[in-house]
């Protein structure tokens, strides 16, 4: 199974890459996880919110690949604790399915994104910088892969 985040989004501050490069390394030997970057539309002058995100719905979806099942990252999905996540995740791998993740540019998803996915979820109730939201998501595969695994990385 592999792992895909597809984030809006290229120009992040250093310690984004690395702190998601980080986690991505640590699941390498069992768990593939990857960052794909799209580009935000645009905000300035006469671009209203709603033709960004319009753009950005074109870019997202036009990176997914058949078969994929898709997670839209959502304030308004549902929220898991960690072992509900990894008995998320487990299901998926037995499943067999890869897993591609939608992160949102500054004003989310476009209505077209979250219809076409196959689970809304909201990593927390607090509204996150996208660019947080892209460690968070990885901190939190890496942790519900950790339950999994038996390793003592998490702490009930």
């Amino acid at each position: 199974m592999r792992l895909r985040i597809i984030a809006v989004g290229t120009r992040m501050p250093a310690w984004v890459g690395e702190a998601f490069g980080g986690y991505a390394r640590r699941l390498s030997g069992t768990l593939k996880m990857e960052l794909c970057e799209v580009a935000a539309g645009p905000r300035s002058g006469a671009q209203s919110v709603s033709r960004a995100r319009g753009i950005e719905r074109e870019r997202l979806l036009a990176e997914l690949h058949k078969g994929e099942l898709v997670v839209a990252l959502d304030e308004q999905g549902r929220e898991l604790s960690t072992r509900e996540l990894a008995d998320w995740l487990a299901a998926r791998r037995r499943d067999g399915r890869d897993i591609a993740f939608l992160i949102g540019g500054p004003d989310g998803l476009d209505a077209e994104v979250l219809g076409r996915s196959d689970f809304r979820w909201s990593l927390s109730r607090l509204t996150l910088p996208h660019a947080l939201a892209r460690v968070v998501l990885a901190e939190q595969l890496y942790r519900a892969h950790t339950v999994l695994s038996g390793h003592p990385y998490h702490r009930d």
